[in-house]
């Protein structure tokens, strides 16, 4: 039985531990303990769940025998309780970014090495289905040679101000949205980022107490010389219909390829609520037997964490996990070093390598 531990309940968190229950039903492994500083949300943790419950990551990972553990603590609080708990032989999975400074990463890396353990980064955009039969035909040449091409990824105004209000002051459109299109492009591409030339806007968000951008416009290129645009923003009103839009394009020479990722072809309008749109590839939710069952891409990135303990516990090295969807801490790295190329541009004005 594979022991699993949680740090940080919120959002994500929720996401984590509702497939490790469900992957607790089908006897796969068993949620141990979880943590969050927050005590009001880990009291309603505890009680949903069923669970024992610690505000010191430290504590329970001395008190509890864990095989894995996944943080999902906000953007600049990864590295330590990582570090803490490679040190002790544990797995350990990471919401992305896996940390908001390369040596953070490094570090990271370094110490899952050294201890011979699991550092897997959920990057979930490589487990949609669509996404993966782009990535087939890219390498299957129908496309051709991808030469240039476009990114958005935008979240409503909540999202800053009323999911995140506490912490989003240190985090940015970057590292909260664009983290998932750089590693998405990069799994793509098969090529890392070079260079790239960003500007920033501040208005909004800091009017209203968060001193962070609105929206970032960056063009990237990439080693293998593709060039692509992402423009990353969290400010849409509140009556959109979804709460991120999202898409991309992406122009070869024997064609091209496009994919709205918001629009999944259904949309609805109620009274009192307005238009809305679903996407229930990412994470959908059906009634069995007293159960909820949870499916789609946002679950399976999440499960095969427990897969690959489970493969490591019947002898496989940590090398032969390495495959075409799971993200290692290397790509963390390499998603994180664009990132800061981006802020860093945006201050020098100026083209900066990655």
């Amino acid at each position: 039985m594979i022991k699993l531990g949680v740090i940080g309940l919120g959002k994500f968190g929720t996401n984590i531990l509702n497939t490790y229950k469900q992957l607790e039903r089908e006897g796969l492994c068993k949620l141990i303990a979880i943590c969050d500083i927050n005590e009001k949300i880990l009291e309603q943790q505890i009680k949903k769940f069923n669970v024992k419950g610690y505000t010191n990551y430290k504590e329970m990972i001395e008190k509890e025998e864990l095989d894995g553990i996944a943080i999902a603590t906000p953007d600049p609080f990864h590295r330590e309780p990582t570090l803490y708990a490679a040190n002790k032989k544990i797995h350990v999975f990471v919401e992305k970014p896996l940390d908001v400074t390369v040596e953070g990463c490094i570090e990271m890396i370094e110490a899952c090495k050294k201890n011979d353990v699991l550092l897997q980064v959920d990057f979930h955009k490589r487990f949609d289905p669509f996404h993966q039969i782009i990535k087939k035909d890219i390498e299957e040449g129908k496309i051709g040679k991808i030469e240039y091409g476009s990114v958005h990824m935008e979240d409503k105004i909540v999202v800053p101000r009323d999911w995140f209000p506490n912490w989003a002051g240190k985090s940015s459109p970057v590292w909260f949205l664009g983290v998932h299109f750089f590693d998405l492009m990069r799994w793509f591409l098969k090529s890392n980022g070079r260079s790239v030339f960003a500007k920033g806007i501040k208005n909004k968000l800091k009017s209203i107490g968060i001193d962070t951008y609105d929206a970032v416009i960056a063009i990237v290129e990439f080693e293998n010389g593709v060039v692509l645009s992402f423009e990353l923003s969290w400010i849409l009103p509140e009556n959109f219909e979804s709460i991120v839009n999202q898409g991309f394009k992406l122009v070869g020479e024997k064609g091209i390829i496009e994919c709205d990722s918001q629009d999944r072809g259904t949309r609805v309008c109620y009274d009192g609520i307005g238009v809305m749109t679903y996407n229930p590839v990412f994470i959908n939710e059906v009634k069995k037997m007293g159960e909820i069952f949870y499916s789609g891409y946002g679950i399976e990135s999440i499960a095969d964490f427990v897969y690959n303990i489970k493969h490591l516990k019947d002898g496989y090295k940590i090398e032969n996990l390495r495959n075409e969807i799971t993200a290692f801490g290397e790509d963390g790295l390499e998603v994180t070093k664009i990132a800061l190329a981006i802020h860093k541009s945006i201050e020098t004005n100026k083209e900066e390598k990655v």
